[in-house]
C-alpha cells in the first residue's frame, strides 16, 4: 500500500531548522505535489521520505510501517531526479534493467518488466539506443521507466521537468498525468512551478520556510487561500495586493479605504476589527475591470504596458491607490493601450481581505 503518514517531522542541519514539525497524510493512489519557493524545504521533505536524509524528529510511515530507520532500498519507493542520471555506456534497456539486476531478478522477470515499462512510456523503438542518442524528453522517459520497472508503492519526483524546454514540459505534464491514471500508484512530486502543481495534483501541499501553509485541491487553494502567502503563490499572474484600512464592517461585507482615499466594498467579514485597522485587499487579475470612463468604486490609473497575446490582453497599470503595478487580465477587444488613462473597478464579490497576521478574513 502506498499511503503515507508524516507526524511532527523535523529536519535540522545543526542549528539550521529546515522542516519545522510537519503533519501530513497522503492516501494510496493520490497524486500529491509539494510546491513552494526555492529553499522552502520541499525537496528536503521528499528526500526524508526517500530515506536519503535522516529525520531529526518525528515519524514517517509508509503502508502503515514506520520507516525512520529503514534503508531507501527497503521502503518500496522509486525516485526520479531532476538530472536524468542515466549510465552513458548502457543502452536504454540496460539502464532500465540495472536496478532489477542488482536486486537479483531473473532474466525473464527483467525482460518482462522492461517491456511493460517501455510500452507504457512508448519508448519501445529506443531500447537499443544509448543516452547520447536521445532527446531530453526521451531521457526523462527512460528515467521514469527505470522507476516503473521496480513496481514501487510510491513514486517520488524531484523537479523532473525543470531541464526541459517550455513546450516539452507541457507535453511531459500530460504524459505524467496519463501515467498516473494507468498505474494508479501514489505519486509525490516536487516543483517550484505552481502551474505544474495546478495541472498535475489531486492535492497540493504549499510549503514556506519549512512549514505547511495549506493543503487542498488546486481549485480550493486558488479560490480559498488560507493566507496572504498562498494567495500570492498560487495563480499566474499572481494576485494583486493593495494596502487598505477598514472603514466599517457588517455581516459578510466590509468597506475599506485605499491609500489614495478610494473606498471599496468587499465581500468579507471584518466584524470584530476596529475601524482604521490596516488590512490588505487581494484581487486576481481576471477579476479587475479596466474601463475608459470612471464608475462607482473605481480607481484611476495609467497603463504602463499593454501585452496583446491574441486570445487575451494583460494591462500593467500604475495607479496611486497601489504601491505596486496592478495586473489586469482583459478581453483582447478592450480598446485601452499603452499610455492610456484607465479606471479600474474592483468587484466586491471577488475581493479578499487579509488581516495583519496574513490570514484570510472569512468570506460569505
Amino acid at each position: 500500500m502506498g499511503d503515507l503518514q508524516i507526524k511532527a517531522l523535523k529536519k535540522a542541519y545543526g542549528d539550521v531548522k529546515v522542516l519545522q514539525g510537519l503533519d501530513l497524510e497522503i492516501q494510496d493512489g493520490e497524486f500529491v505535489v509539494f510546491v513552494g519557493p526555492s529553499g522552502c524545504g520541499k525537496s528536503t521533505l521528499l528526500r526524508c521520505i526517500a530515506g536519503l536524509e535522516e529525520i531529526t524528529e518525528g515519524e514517517l510511515r509508509i503502508g502503515g510501517k514506520v520507516m525512520n530507520d529503514v534503508p531507501p532500498s527497503k521502503r518500496g519507493i522509486a525516485m526520479v531526479f531532476q538530472s536524468y542520471a542515466l549510465y552513458p555506456h548502457m543502452t536504454v534497456a540496460e539502464n532500465m534493467a540495472f536496478g532489477l539486476k542488482l536486486a537479483g531478478a531473473s532474466k525473464q522477470e527483467i525482460a518482462a518488466a522492461v517491456a511493460r515499462a517501455a510500452a507504457i512510456l512508448q519508448i519501445e523503438p529506443l531500447l537499443e539506443r544509448k543516452p547520447k542518442a536521445l532527446s531530453g524528453g526521451q531521457r526523462q522517459r527512460v528515467a521514469i521507466g527505470r522507476a516503473i520497472v521496480r513496481k514501487p508503492d510510491v513514486f517520488l519526483f524531484d523537479e523532473p521537468l525543470s531541464n526541459l524546454d517550455a513546450a516539452l514540459r507541457v507535453q511531459m505534464r500530460v504524459e505524467l498525468s496519463k501515467l498516473h491514471q494507468e498505474l494508479k500508484t501514489t505519486m509525490i512530486y516536487v516543483t517550484h512551478d505552481q502551474v505544474e502543481a495546478m495541472t498535475l495534483a489531486h492535492r497540493i501541499v504549499v510549503i514556506n520556510r519549512g512549514v505547511i501553509e495549506q493543503v487542498g485541491s488546486p481549485l480550493e487553494l486558488y479560490h480559498q487561500p488560507a493566507n496572504l502567502f498562498v494567495a500570492g503563490f498560487i495563480g499566474s499572474p499572481r494576485m494583486n495586493f493593495l494596502p487598505c484600512t477598514l472603514v466599517s464592517a457588517e455581516a459578510g461585507a466590509a468597506w475599506v479605504a485605499l491609500s489614495d482615499g478610494t473606498r471599496l466594498h468587499v465581500a468579507a467579514d471584518a466584524r470584530g476589527l476596529a475601524e482604521g485597522t490596516p488590512l490588505t485587499l487581494g484581487i486576481r487579475p481576471e477579476h479587475l475591470v479596466a474601463a475608459t470612463e470612471p464608475g462607482p468604486e473605481t480607481a484611476a490609473g495609467r497603463i504602463q504596458v499593454a501585452e496583446h497575446l491574441g486570445d487575451i490582453t494583460y494591462f500593467y497599470v500604475d495607479a496611486p491607490c497601489c504601491p505596486e503595478t496592478l495586473t489586469v487580465k482583459a478581453n483582447p477587444d478592450n480598446p485601452l493601450a499603452t499610455g492610456s488613462s484607465a479606471f479600474i473597478a474592483f468587484p466586491a464579490e471577488h475581493g479578499y481581505l487579509f488581516g495583519q497576521d496574513g490570514r484570510t478574513l472569512p468570506r460569505p
